[in-house]
């Protein structure tokens, strides 16, 4: 006997769980990495958006981690985004979601890996934590270095994912401090 027999179609569980996922479902997957898609604003030197089926998408690349807009060399990092990618045509390979709800992906801009291009020429480092250990963008990350190309001009440069360590930890300090006197 089927789970909803009986009952009427509009109160069914399993009715409902289908309207509920229907409904929800262009929220949870905004575009598809097949669809067109146009890249309207540079965040930074990591983080765009595109355009894609008349619907904004926030992309954070994966696999690299380019410095923050603070911290030396991160407005070059996302002026060589801009001028490789803004309003370009986008492909995106979707990988998931961050914790800020962006969506996770690689992004080529007319044909142009642009996560990879960030490392090769020196405006991204390689996102230690997730990328694998076996990722080519090590090896442009490490021709980068041996160049000297964009951030790796600095004699000693500081990972972005550091930077916001330091940053944290001096702001807790300041807030330690200030709730002591």
């Amino acid at each position: 006997m089927p789970a909803c027999a009986g009952m009427t179609k509009l109160i069914c569980p399993r009715s409902l769980l289908t309207a509920l996922l229907l409904a929800f479902l262009p929220v949870a997957f905004p575009a598809r990495a097949d669809a067109p898609a146009r890249v309207v604003a540079v965040h930074d030197g990591d983080t765009v958006t595109v355009l894609s089926n008349q619907r904004p998408l926030r992309i954070r690349l994966t696999d690299i981690d380019a410095p923050e807009l603070g911290q030396p060399f991160g407005k070059r990092s996302k002026t060589a985004l801009a001028d490789l990618c803004f309003g370009r045509a986008a492909a995106l390979e979707i990988r998931g979601r961050d914790r800020y709800g962006r969506t996770l992906a690689r992004l080529s801009c007319d044909g142009v890996d642009a996560n990879a291009e960030q490392v090769r020429r020196g405006y991204a480092w390689v996102f230690t934590r997730y990328a694998q250990a076996n990722s080519p963008l090590y090896a442009l990350q490490l021709d980068a270095q041996a160049a000297g190309r964009g951030l790796w001009t600095d004699r000693a440069p500081t990972a972005p994912w550091e930077w916001r360590r330091r940053r944290r930890t001096a702001a807790r300090s300041v807030r330690l401090s200030d709730s002591s006197r």
